[in-house]
């Protein structure tokens, strides 16, 4: 009889506990029977929530309907349209209510979610939210604005589940420091977002409320593992999202559907409030940031972030308010671009998507200067892989004990829990066949002892000084670089961590790094891609190839990169890459 027979015989016997007591009594039969009953209460647990967040929709699909009765001549689709500047001045002068913001938002998340499944929670309390900010005399920068939460970031009253079962039914006490100061500058905070199982993955599926679908070609994934914020955005269930990086997650789902993304520094904005399966990392650099249709919305929501609410909630975080001089500078710029890091090789709307973007600049009168960054084997290898995984994967192991792994982590989850001794045997034989792949299993058997940690941590501070080295050399003022796509097909981003090369570089450097969507997949690129052979020959390479197949017509992104804590200089160069490539296609 097999296992999954088998469970469903003691299913069938859970209503009588007479005969549950008997089968107990032998001993084998006893590991069987307790098995089950350990996955059933699994099983019960993600019930349990999906039922909480059936409900949580159907509260909000109420609220919507209720709304939209009562406010019948409300310009739903007028309200839509704006972009979120645009949303923020009508508001601010009162030609526009919150309400009807709130609720037209309310019912298009709910349009879009039941496409594309991206919503896991409505923040009820977003209504008496709405009724207290009626009453304020002072409206913050952020007025009216509804915001989508990522799953892991805190919010009162609800849960953080991370994806996992091991978070589920521990309801929160109190809003993460970015969910209050977003409140405290007027905003709306009214979902909640899917994710990746863990959050270590860019796909974005869980076993508790299911696969996101992007909503620009529901074959393809949304990225992730900011990827629920990434298919609301892009579906216009939200006009602004608070994401998580800490190998792009952030910059990855809004390169698969066409957004705006940031990355901030490290510590410019608090991450108190956060649910992680890897806290205590210190190798990697991960960091909260927005997300949105364009640039400026990027910028608004960082100026709202760095005020004096946000120093004084996390005095850990350094009191730089947004410098609005260098956001809205026109001077030329001296950027550094490349079109491949050298370690996975780019596809070609990758490629193109670079050497077009710096034309545009070049002809705005800025200068391109060629960069390659040091050392990117190295750096995948020995700072971000053996980096985030220092502990052998051990800590992101325990937190699935007790869970069961989603199919899209799987091939990465069987890695992790390998003993080290046989991650080092298969790497020994893998490396005269597959050199790269032997490394990364390598990596994964971690540093051994707090002395090598320390050892890892200079390491990672000797390649940020040998990268700013190189940079400063060439006297550049931002980077231009790939960002990781077009959209991938399921189930690939899970056996393609290590493609996170593009991204995860600048969490190991710590710098602020945006991504802006700047062309579409031609026919072109697919009939070039048919050719792609990558550096190494290898099943990555041949993965790679098959995950970006059949993109046609979808949004490609290019990266855009500053020296810590000039996220202002970052953003005022996303937004020249984002002018220049709207004029383009307006001429076109």
């Amino acid at each position: 009889m097999t296992q999954e027979r088998l469970w469903q015989v003691l299913d069938a016997l859970w209503g009588d506990p007479r005969t549950l007591s008997a089968l107990l009594c032998g001993s084998a039969a006893a590991i069987v029977v307790l098995k089950w009953l350990g996955h059933r209460q699994i099983q019960q647990k993600m019930q349990e929530a999906r039922r909480t967040r059936d409900l949580a929709l159907e509260r909000m699909e109420k609220a919507a309907h209720r709304f939209k009765q009562e406010n019948p001549g409300t310009q739903t689709a007028q309200v839509l349209s704006l972009t979120m500047v645009e949303l923020v001045e009508k508001l601010k002068e009162g030609s526009l209510s919150p309400e009807s913001v709130l609720y037209s938002y309310m019912g298009k998340a709910l349009e879009v979610t039941q496409e594309v499944n991206c919503v896991i929670d409505f923040i009820h309390g977003c209504e008496d939210q709405l009724q207290k900010l009626k009453k304020q005399k002072e409206k913050g920068l952020l007025y009216g604005i509804p915001v989508s939460i990522k799953d892991h970031i805190n919010c009162k009253g609800h849960v953080s589940s991370g994806g996992m079962v091991k978070f589920l039914g521990q309801v929160k006490e109190e809003d993460s420091v970015i969910v209050q100061v977003l409140k405290s500058q007027g905003a709306i905070p009214f979902v909640k977002t899917n994710i990746p199982q863990t959050m270590i993955n860019y796909d974005c599926s869980n076993l508790i409320f299911g696969q996101t679908l992007n909503p620009l070609n529901h074959q393809k994934s949304p990225g992730g593992s900011s990827g629920g914020e990434g298919a609301l955005i892009a579906g216009g269930g939200s006009i602004l999202g608070i994401g998580s990086d800490v190998a792009g997650s952030i910059r990855l789902p809004s390169s698969f559907c066409g957004l705006c993304g940031l990355k901030p520094t490290g510590n410019r904005i608090s991450k108190l409030g956060v649910v992680s399966p890897i806290t205590g990392m210190k190798s990697v650099t991960g960091m909260l940031g927005p997300m949105a249709r364009d640039v400026d919305s990027l910028a608004l929501c960082m100026k709202a972030l760095l005020c004096e609410e946000m120093f004084r909630l996390d005095p850990t975080v350094p009191p730089l308010p947004f410098d609005e001089e260098v956001y809205t500078s026109s001077e030329p710029l001296r950027i550094g671009y490349y079109e491949g890091d050298g370690y996975f090789q780019p596809s070609p709307s990758m490629k193109r998507a670079i050497q077009q973007t710096r034309k545009l600049l070049q002809d705005a009168g800025h200068t391109l200067v060629p960069f390659a960054p040091p050392k990117i084997d190295y750096m995948v290898d020995e700072l971000f892989t053996r980096g985030i995984f220092s502990d052998g994967a051990a800590r992101l192991v325990d937190c699935l004990k007790g869970d069961i792994v989603d199919p899209n982590l799987k091939s990465q989850f069987n890695t992790y829990r390998l003993p080290a001794l046989v991650k080092r045997i298969l790497a020994i034989i893998l490396k005269p066949i597959y050199p790269r792949i032997a490394r990364d299993l390598s990596a994964l058997c971690g540093v051994g002892s707090a002395k090598n940690l320390w050892d890892q941590h200079e390491a990672v501070a000797a390649y940020c000084t040998e990268f700013i080295a190189k940079w400063r050399k060439l006297r550049l003022d931002v980077i231009l670089c790939p960002a990781l796509g077009p959209a991938f097909n399921h189930g690939y981003a899970g056996k393609l961590f290590a493609a996170t090369s593009y991204t995860n570089l600048y969490n190991v450097l710590n710098f602020p790094a945006g991504v802006v969507p700047v062309s579409t997949v031609t026919r072109d690129d697919e009939e070039e891609l048919k050719h792609y052979q990558g550096h190494y020959g290898d099943p990555w390479d041949k993965r790679l190839k098959e995950a970006v197949e059949g993109a046609v017509g979808l949004p490609v992104a290019v990266q855009c990169v500053a020296l810590p804590w000039q996220e202002e200089l970052c953003l005022r160069f996303m937004k020249e890459v984002e002018t220049l490539a709207h004029n383009t296609k307006r001429n076109v």
